[in-house]
């Protein structure tokens, strides 16, 4: 049987031992990598790229959730939590398997043999991963901040350094002060998670930030042109025009 090549990530070290003696009885499965959080899993997963992760999701700097999401080719994935309620719907909505802590061997032992079944079939575990990334973030009550990707390079963006997002295709491109970033996901989902009164859905693909707005021009009959404090001109459609009217008050 070939080795399977795992990583550990959780910043809890007792986490990381029990995780490592209940893999003792499998033989197929070498670690490679233990990881203390977010940072040092990704890095690890794009240096060593194993076939299976332990991921934690709740931990420093960045979550398991916001890790996994930064992911082009995500390996099998099990998941690990102690209770969190936005999580653990999230998983079940998605028929998701994934270990509450604290766990049984017998139960950690049943994760491991799905896990296993499914290492050689990327397209579905790719599929899975976009699946659960989508279902927590319809699970969270609000967003506060985005995590990106550029290389091997991970920042943190604060809403407030957000000037305005564009849909493009399955993306969103980010417009912030940090520059323009890509990011796997759907428009629809950052209108619900985001702070309605900050930021505003002025047209199919545009959504900006309200406090970067500079003033709204009539371009031609019912069609306006919304000009950002950067300069930047984007163009408002007329439900975006009443979603304008009403949150600014104007």
């Amino acid at each position: 049987m070939s080795t399977v090549k795992a990583i550990i990530i959780d910043d809890e070290n007792l986490a990381r031992e029990l995780i490592k003696a209940y893999l003792a009885k499998f033989e197929q499965i070498e670690v490679l990598r233990e990881c203390e959080d977010g940072f040092q899993g990704l890095k690890a997963i794009q240096e060593l790229k194993p076939d299976l992760i332990f991921l934690d999701v709740q931990m420093p700097k960045i979550t398991g959730f916001e890790m996994l999401e930064l992911l082009e080719e995500p390996p099998v994935v099990i998941f690990s939590t102690a209770f969190d309620q936005y999580a653990i719907k999230a998983f079940e909505l998605n028929a998701t398997d994934y270990l509450l802590k604290p766990y049984s061997e017998d139960r950690f032992n049943e994760a491991v043999n799905k896990a296993l079944a499914k290492i050689g079939q990327p397209a579905e575990v790719k599929k899975e991963a976009q699946e659960i990334t989508d279902a927590h973030r319809e699970q969270e009550e609000r967003i506060d901040r985005l995590v990106v990707k550029t290389g091997s390079k991970i920042q943190i963006l604060p809403l407030e350094s957000i000037h305005h997002f564009e849909a493009q295709d399955d993306y969103v491109a980010i417009h912030a002060e940090a520059g323009k970033f890509l990011k796997l996901m759907r428009m629809k989902h950052l209108e619900a998670g985001l702070p309605s009164g900050e930021f505003i859905r002025i047209h199919r693909s545009h959504m900006v930030n309200t406090k970067m707005i500079e003033k709204l021009e009539l371009y031609e009959k019912d069609s306006y042109l919304l000009t950002l404090k950067n300069g930047k001109q984007l163009p408002v459609s007329r439900s975006g025009h009443g979603k304008l009217k009403e949150v600014l008050k104007y």
